[in-house]
């Protein structure tokens, strides 16, 4: 063998520099390493170049600094003395505008009361007019005018929304056609009133507001006024009569007929029953606008028989 020894292979001395341990992470290295943007840094450069200082330097500047600092400690104290001062007088109004409250309250209801009494007699008066100028049939007249309350067998009506029906801002349902929204609306509770005094009905009420020849049923946007008082479903109308014979009667007339086809067509729901007594409370007030005896209304005697037109 040859008894040459052997090289070593050739390595190169430059210093080949070790790779960062953060050399993948080179996004957030700009971040850490250029935190301030440039405009920022420009313009804390040319504040410091120009002696621009965080904090004054000399002596006036630290005693503005001090007077602005006492300035507002000032305008702090006072305020809040200000505020602690006027919480008792903020409070005091608000008790006096609580007893007003209950003042004015207290007298809305003796007003009331003295309303119900003036209602009282006034509904006795007429009454006694009845029974003067209307003899046997004094009853019967007030039964009719609804100036007294009426009990006796009846039906018992209630008329609802259908479920799930919700307003749509529209006005009452028109002539032309129904509308679709399920909502019982003025015209319907005219037919069913109208209804029942056609079937033989003595009296009537709706929700607890009793029908007199004056009455009126009218819309305003969604709610059903009756004598401009409005109302909210389910609607329960309450009608003195023979029962089951009323009731058959409306139910085979063409406003039951009417009903029934809100009912299946619409979804509005309905429920009459027959009742063995009902009552119905008076009208709160009957106001007669115009009143004349009528030609050859007195007796023989010159007594006058108290008819009239109204």
């Amino acid at each position: 063998m040859c008894g040459m020894s052997q090289q070593r292979p050739d390595r190169s001395n430059t210093n080949t520099p070790a790779a960062r341990p953060d050399a993948s992470m080179s996004l957030l290295n700009n971040v850490m390493d250029h935190s301030l943007d440039d405009g920022y840094a420009e313009a804390a450069a040319r504040k410091s170049e120009a002696g621009v200082r965080g904090l004054p330097r000399t002596l006036r500047a630290k005693l503005g600094l001090a007077a602005g600092l006492v300035l507002a400690a000032v305008v702090v104290t006072v305020g809040a003395a200000q505020a602690r001062i006027s919480a008792p007088t903020l409070a005091k109004e608000r008790t006096e505008l609580i007893n007003r409250i209950q003042k004015g309250t207290g007298e809305a209801d003796r007003q009331q009361q003295r309303v119900d009494a003036l209602r009282d007699d006034v509904s006795r008066m007429q009454r006694e007019a009845l029974k003067k100028h209307g003899g046997d049939k004094a009853e019967l007249l007030a039964l009719l005018s609804g100036s007294s309350q009426a009990t006796g067998p009846g039906v018992k009506l209630v008329v609802d929304d259908a479920k799930g029906a919700e307003s749509n801002g529209g006005g009452p349902r028109e002539s032309s056609g129904f509308s679709d929204t399920g909502r019982v609306r003025d015209r319907d509770m005219q037919r069913v009133v109208n209804g029942l005094w056609a079937s033989g009905a003595e009296a009537i009420s709706v929700n607890g507001q009793r029908l007199t020849s004056l009455s009126a049923i009218r819309a305003a946007g969604d709610a059903i006024l009756v004598d401009n008082k409005p109302l909210v479903p389910p609607y329960t109308v309450l009608a003195v009569g023979d029962g089951q014979r009323l009731s058959t009667a409306f139910q085979d007339s063409a406003d039951g007929q009417y009903l029934h086809v809100l009912q299946e067509n619409y979804g509005v729901r309905t429920r009459i029953s027959a009742e063995n007594e009902v009552t119905l409370p008076p009208a709160p007030s009957l106001i007669v606008r115009t009143a004349k005896p009528q030609a050859g209304a007195a007796k023989a005697d010159g007594a006058d028989t108290g008819k009239g037109t109204s």
